[in-house]
């Protein structure tokens, strides 16, 4: 499955607290989850974060982006 396009509203449900809700085993994407859960940044920014983190992961996590659409 391919990583949804940044202007997908995902990003914006993931950036504000979503990411929480992804079932992962991948140590990588627990540590972004942790780490954006308690920033500050603005909210575009953090999507913008996730979007370059799963784009550059996208042949790993695959049952991750799976889940992304359907938050």
């Amino acid at each position: 499955m391919a990583v949804p396009p940044l202007n997908h509203p995902c990003w914006q449900k993931l950036a504000g607290g979503a990411l929480s809700k992804i079932k992962t085993q991948h140590l990588g994407t627990q540590l972004l989850a942790k780490r954006l859960e308690r920033s500050t940044s603005p909210i575009q920014e953090r999507a913008l974060e996730l979007h370059t983190f799963f784009t550059r992961w996208e042949r790993i996590l695959g049952n991750e982006i799976s889940q992304l659409t359907t938050l």
